[in-house]
């Protein structure tokens, strides 16, 4: 398709001029996010990569934008400084790298890749052109995390002994049918991994691993795991892992889109003289201590793009940097080179209606991500009759070759 140009210039000191890539799905979030950004002056969209072009009233607002199909040719005619990538998992790693090879920063969408191999290139070609990116992780800018880390390390909760990460959510039959590679592990001969831990729920992993320190993939020292699904899917829609870090500390995440009653996904911090509960999409903490009234606080929160420009024009750090997503993605190695999920049988779930169709149902299910979180459990431990989990099935990174 031919290409639309943007003659509008932007220097150093203006507003940052911004080619999403990916303005449909979830990328008309960071559509709307851009044109808030672009109305305080900080931001400009001077691009969109996409393959069909956006309607006018799709770019209501944002003036005129140069559109095409072809990142490389869109970023030469605009010069943006910095791309957004919302585009499916199996294709950032290779958007990523065409960014940077232009001179662009990224924020990133996550998961940041499908795989170790290709978290390691993205970095290296990073690093050698000279960007930096910001992984899309929301729930890393939200403010709550500053907070218990001086809560943590005040001794307010005495001595950390584990963090546990629960998400109960629900999703319609069709959504797994929103692209090609949704619910898939690979398409077409390339690593997706688009399930449960690794993608709608994985600001829940990715927030338990940062307030435990573990940043960096070196800071993972196993990875345990029970993949399984009741969706006509091939990747994993109920799951539960265990992180231990080189440190000695623990995060078990017990999460679900087969909830009974969707709710709202958390984090608790387990203390020997109390606890942290951090609702992570509300910012919103619950301090609790024995002989104590428990105590509510609300956070607010810095948007990633804006934390992106802040970074390039002030030198502010970076709220979620790639390096910084190192641990997270050794959770998505282990979950890529694990065996297939487990296929739940059909007493084990239900159908119900959804808001655009059937959805599946586990029974109990709700309970079980409270209690895996609660209890720094795997499903097989707390005694539910499905939760059969081979223990030789049972991976750790590095543990045997991997598809791809």
């Amino acid at each position: 398709m031919a290409d639309t140009v943007n003659e509008d210039g932007a220097g150093s000191n203006g507003p940052v001029p911004i080619v999403l890539a990916g303005a449909r799905g979830h990328g008309r979030w960071h559509l709307r996010n851009i044109r808030r950004l672009a109305d305080e002056g900080l931001v400009s969209l001077v691009g969109v990569c996409e393959l069909t072009p956006l309607d006018e009233e799709e770019l209501a607002g944002h003036g005129q934008v140069a559109q095409s199909d072809d990142l490389a040719r869109l970023l030469e005619r605009t010069a943006a400084e910095v791309v957004v990538v919302c585009t499916p998992i199996h294709t950032h790693a290779e958007l990523g790298q065409i960014a940077a090879d232009a001179g662009a920063h990224l924020l990133l969408e996550k998961p940041p890749t499908p795989s170790r191999a290709a978290f390691e290139r993205l970095t290296g070609g990073l690093e050698r052109a000279g960007v930096v990116c910001q992984v899309g992780f929301q729930s890393l800018g939200s403010h709550a995390l500053d907070r218990i880390a001086e809560l943590i390390g005040d001794g307010a909760i005495g001595t950390v002994t584990g963090i546990g990460a629960a998400g109960a959510w629900g999703r319609d039959e069709s959504y797994w049918r929103r692209a090609a590679w949704g619910g898939s592990r690979r398409l077409d001969g390339r690593d997706v991994v688009d399930g449960v831990l690794t993608n709608p729920l994985a600001h829940a992993v990715a927030t338990a691993l940062r307030i435990e320190g573990a940043e960096r993939a070196e800071d993972i020292a196993a990875v345990d795991l029970e993949l399984y699904r009741v969706n006509d899917i091939s990747a994993d829609d109920t799951s539960c892992a265990r992180i231990t870090t080189t440190a000695g500390g623990r995060v078990v995440a017990a999460v679900t889109l087969c909830a009974e009653h969707p709710s709202e996904p958390y984090v608790v911090v387990h203390g020997d003289a109390g606890r942290i509960t951090f609702w992570y999409k509300a910012d919103r903490l619950l301090l609790e201590r024995a002989g104590e009234r428990p105590r509510v606080s609300e956070h607010g929160r810095t948007d990633l793009l804006a934390n992106l420009v802040a970074h390039l024009r002030e030198g502010a750090p970076l709220r979620a940097p790639l390096a910084h997503t190192g641990a997270f993605t050794e959770v998505v190695e282990a979950v890529r080179t694990a065996p297939d999920p487990l296929v739940l049988p059909r007493g084990a779930w239900r159908s119900e209606p959804g808001t655009s169709g059937p959805r599946r149902v586990i029974p109990g299910i709700d309970e079980l991500t409270a209690r895996g979180a609660a209890e720094l459990a795997l499903y097989s431990e707390l005694a539910v009759d499905w939760a059969r989990y081979p223990r030789e099935r049972l991976r750790r990174p590095g543990q045997g070759p991997g598809p791809g």
